[in-house]
């Protein structure tokens, strides 16, 4: 806790994270933004989120969580919102010139983050909601079928265009990234989605995705050499 106040008092954030997980999205945004920030690995396999030095930063336990200058934002939508608002240079998301706007901006970010994000859990460690195999089975059907209802819209609006917002890429692409690489790394048919698929295949081209993946690979490398890597974390 001392070193992080120490840093992010110099002006460093400190992006508290863990590979796989939706925190990508998050360090794909600092990335982008190209400015110096830390990271803090959290090993879910050791507890590190409920120990009282992550709890002091994140009640809530959950990556992830980005330490400031001003103070602790959790939540992507927040720490998304927080860096394109903070760093309009780097274009994260359009400029909003009216409140309408904002509050759209503000609704397509919450939609990744209250309405699929939720159904990517269930599909891919139903086990943490349910216990018996069977139920586990039924709750994956039911989330499989929710995550198709969107994807399906999502496929649409892509339509010829490179990004969710036409010709530049914004925050947007990269939390459909996530929900993609977690889905059919779990063993989701995709092949209904082909413009989700070339949109995917767009986004990791691009360096600062790049650059994630290569964090999130060491991060991966760390955990597997203390032996506390999640199994197929790559994988779903």
């Amino acid at each position: 806790m001392a070193e992080a106040r120490a840093n992010t008092m110099s002006g460093v954030p400190i992006l508290y994270f863990a590979p796989g997980t939706c925190a990508r999205v998050a360090l794909t945004a600092l990335e982008e933004v190209g400015q110096p920030f830390e990271t803090r690995l959290i090993a879910f396999m050791a507890g590190d989120h409920r120990s009282p030095d992550f709890l002091a930063i994140n009640p809530a336990g959950k990556v992830p969580a980005l330490v400031t200058d001003e103070g602790v934002i959790t939540q992507n939508t927040a720490i998304l919102w927080y860096l394109a608002r903070r760093h309009p240079e780097a274009h994260l998301l359009p400029i909003p010139e009216t409140p309408s706007d904002e509050a759209r901006l503000i609704a397509r970010l919450a939609h990744f983050s209250a309405d699929l994000h939720p159904a990517v859990s269930r599909i891919v460690v139903p086990f943490l909601f349910v216990q018996s195999r069977e139920a586990q089975s039924e709750l994956r059907d039911a989330a499989g079928k929710a995550i198709v209802f969107h994807l399906a819209a999502l496929d649409r609006e892509l339509g010829g265009k490179p990004w969710l917002l036409g010709e530049a890429w914004s925050v947007l692409d990269s939390y459909l990234g996530w929900v993609w690489f977690r889905i059919t790394g779990a063993g989701f048919d995709g092949s209904p989605f082909p413009a989700i698929a070339a949109h995917y295949a767009r986004l990791n081209q691009r360096p600062a995705v790049q650059r994630c993946l290569e964090r999130e690979a060491a991060a991966q490398a760390d955990l597997a050499a203390r032996g506390l890597a999640a199994p197929n974390i790559n994988n779903g």
